[in-house]
């Protein structure tokens, strides 16, 4: 396999991007024009969700981020004039068919690349929205390339943690219709999750009954077919459509792992959207988490935006005009481990040293944070505070509530170590190994090397220098 110019290869190509509302698809954006200024057009799926139109939502939610700023100063003056040659937003929407493009819509006449990359990416959503988008869109989309007569390759943006197993070396392998959710009918679930809906409206269920018994519905349909959460279920499904249902087209599924702030590109440490590792530091630095049900020892596969950028216009290269289904594992687990222990430790040590000033104007003292695996004595841990709460509540009441503050902390950490344990146990106890054989072979076989351009090699992650210096203060600067 040889790849050529990444560059070349973007020079007067018409591309259809979904997700650029998203952090990843922003990323995605800014790196296209800023390294190919002579690409085509660039076409954003936008979905209108209130009276604000799609070239509004182009300017406030994507390119008036400071994630612009290098591409804004090299363009200076000419930059909106730029970007209006350059990118259209479409209003669309990808769990509708045909994209909800109007029948008039001709773009797809047009449209050389696809790149596939909206996802509703809670982990625990409604059911009917994560199917609709994450799932059935997956499908529209993949219907919508098979109209384009001009199209090179169609990429998905997935994620590693569809393999579902929970240890060992997790292969490049695709989820496949009638193997990987044996018994699984994508039809069923989704009429089950329509009825359920419709049951509750019929029944005049209030908007938050709806939205906590559907967010339910998810997470059982999920711990049904052994997936972590509705978000990673929803997306096993999605490539499942894509095995069953892709034909002769080129396709690249790209998998990240952990998603986290730039490395490099356009500037070290810029970071979006509040992600797993996001809300460990937000929490521990306010601290209000001390104990974590984790395994110190397990590996936490964290990855640079700009790397997995790199990786998929990298990979849409190799595959263009080539049917296939090429997956690419896009992490950092078997390269450059990092351990969750490490991580807990230089957030630890930062926010030691740089606390962080609460509403009262008061630096959070944070203590160091303790890693505990057995489930049994992290419910110890949890239920150890309760006693004290109860005493100052009691107290409390006394004292004309002269101890709320300490009662409303406690009661708060209480909340949040379930919480944690709820959500991010999964990865924090995670056993697996992602393999990245392909991805291995992508970037030794690049025709043309470019470390600063076109990086995304785990091994040249400092993990150190980047989490102290760059991603945790990108994460205090755009999220606390």
């Amino acid at each position: 396999m040889e790849v050529g110019n990444e560059v070349e290869f973007l020079c007067n190509k018409t591309i259809l991007v979904t997700g650029t509302t998203g952090f990843l698809g922003k990323v995605l954006l800014e790196k296209i024009l800023r390294i190919q200024p002579n690409v085509k057009k660039l076409y954003l799926l936008i979905r209108i969700k209130d009276t604000k139109s799609s070239l509004e939502r182009l300017h406030d939610q994507i390119i008036g981020k400071e994630l612009f700023r290098v591409l804004r100063e090299r363009h200076g003056a000419e930059f909106d004039s730029f970007i209006s040659e350059k990118v259209a937003p479409i209003d669309g929407d990808t769990s509708l068919v045909n994209l909800g493009l109007k029948d008039k819509s001709e773009i797809y006449k047009e449209i050389d690349v696809i790149i596939h990359s909206a996802a509703v990416t809670k982990f625990q959503e409604r059911y009917d929205l994560a199917l609709g988008i994450n799932t059935l869109g997956a499908r529209n989309v993949l219907q919508y390339a098979k109209t384009c007569p001009k199209l090179q390759v169609l990429v998905h943006v997935s994620t590693a943690y569809v393999c579902r197993e929970k240890a060992g070396l997790i292969l490049e392998t695709p989820c496949k219709m009638g193997e990987t959710l044996s018994g699984i009918d994508i039809d069923v679930e989704k009429k089950l999750a329509n009825e359920t809906l419709n049951g509750l409206t019929s029944k005049g269920a209030s908007t938050k009954q709806i939205r906590d018994t559907m967010k339910s519905l998810g997470q059982k349909r999920a711990d049904v077919y052994g997936c972590a959460n509705t978000y990673v279920f929803t997306k096993v499904m999605a490539e499942m459509l894509i095995w069953e249902h892709k034909g002769d087209l080129p396709v690249v599924i790209v998998r990240p792992t952990m998603i986290c702030s730039t490395y490099k590109e356009p500037f070290p440490g810029w970071i979006e959207g509040v992600g797993s590792t996001g809300t460990l530091s937000i929490l521990y630095g306010k601290g209000l988490i001390n104990f974590l049900y984790a395994d110190g020892n397990s590996v936490i596969d964290l990855i640079p935006v700009d790397m997995v950028v790199n990786s998929i216009i990298s990979g849409m290269v190799a595959n263009a005009n080539k049917p296939c289904l090429t997956i690419y594992q896009v992490g950092s687990s078997l390269r450059n481990p990092l351990t969750v222990s490490k991580l807990v430790d230089i957030n630890y040590r930062y926010f030691n040293k740089n606390p962080w000033i609460d509403g009262q104007g008061v630096p959070v003292k944070i203590k160091k944070g303790k890693l505990v695996k057995d489930r049994l004595h992290f419910l110890m841990l949890s239920v150890q505070p309760i006693p004290k709460l109860m005493v100052l509540k009691l107290v409390d009441i006394a004292l004309c509530r002269y101890f709320k503050l300490n009662q409303d902390k406690l009661e708060m950490q209480l909340k949040v170590a379930v919480k944690m344990a709820m959500i991010f146990s999964h990865y924090l106890l995670f056993a697996g190994i992602f393999d990245d054989e392909n991805t291995e072979k992508l970037r030794t076989t690049i025709k043309r090397i470019d470390e600063e351009g076109f990086n995304f090699d785990p091994k040249s992650i400092d993990w150190e220098d980047y989490l102290f210096n760059h991603h945790i203060p990108a994460i205090v600067n755009y999220l606390f």
